[in-house]
């Protein structure tokens, strides 16, 4: 699934493409995402010009002219950009097609991700409303996640993928994160010291800003908005490394299921 480095680094190569142009029609060829693309998206947006892509959490939120597209990648969801022309390839469901001769085209085989429309203000929609901080806001610090892990019974791997507790720290970087900061990805929330948290708080940013940087994490079929990988995979410390060698202390990496995701952690550096 991208996670907020993903979505963050196909926010930057639409903003930069398509700020400013304006829409010229959209092609819906399957409307049956994770919920159906409402029939209004073909006509309302011809006209409308693009003023603005900004992301909240994983959501991409593209400003038009009269409200707001508001854009999920799901599981395997992607967006790029591309002449309007190009060769169609399977699970194209979507294209928003711009007078400048750009498309817009959105991919997604499980189909799992959306595509909404809303004239409401766009935070107080019912899938944002919600959300807790940004991670790299100033806001997300360790005093702020140690105070609302005060009265939690979670362990902490869950707790920092809990969106309601702070937004786009996917299961990739979670794992890379408490690898980072020496925390068992079991550990009780409520048993971690404030100075835990603020290491903690500090390496979830570090490692999130890093991975924007190198485009994301590729590990199947992931591409930014122009088509190419991301780079993330190569500086991985834990991930998908189960069975290998700690880098930190020679120990086997171990692997186990925490709330029905992979995780992977060094015995020995997490405690």
């Amino acid at each position: 699934m991208p996670e907020l480095p993903e979505v963050e680094t196909i926010k930057r190569g639409i903003a930069s493409n398509l700020e400013g142009e304006t829409i010229k029609s959209v092609i819906v060829r399957n409307k049956k995402l994770r919920w159906p693309i409402p029939d209004i998206l073909s006509t309302i947006l011809p006209n409308q010009s693009i003023i603005s892509v900004q992301r909240r959490g994983k959501y991409l939120l593209c400003e038009c002219t009269k409200g707001h597209i508001l854009i999920h990648l799901g599981m395997s969801g992607n967006l790029q950009i591309m002449p309007h022309d190009t060769e169609l390839k399977k699970h194209d469901h979507v294209d928003i097609i711009f007078t400048n001769g750009l498309c817009l085209r959105y991919n997604d085989p499980r189909r799992f991700g959306c595509i909404l429309w809303t004239e409401e203000p766009i935070l107080e929609h019912k899938l944002l409303a919600n959300l807790g901080p940004e991670p790299l806001a100033e806001t997300f610090n360790g005093k702020y996640l140690y105070d609302r892990a005060k009265k939690r019974r979670v362990v902490v791997k869950n707790f920092i993928m809990d969106s309601h507790v702070v937004v786009g720290v996917g299961n990739i970087y979670a794992n890379e994160a408490l690898f980072a900061a020496r925390i068992h990805p079991e550990r009780a929330v409520n048993k971690i010291s404030l100075v835990e948290y603020k290491r903690l708080a500090e390496v979830i940013k570090r490692i999130l800003q890093v991975a924007i940087k190198m485009g994301g994490t590729t590990l199947r079929d992931f591409t930014d908005s122009s088509g190419k990988p991301g780079y993330f995979k190569q500086v991985l410390q834990v991930y998908g490394k189960a069975g290998k060698i700690c880098e930190q202390c020679g120990t086997i990496i171990h692997t186990k299921k925490i709330g029905q995701r992979a995780t992977y952690y060094c015995p020995i550096c997490q405690r």
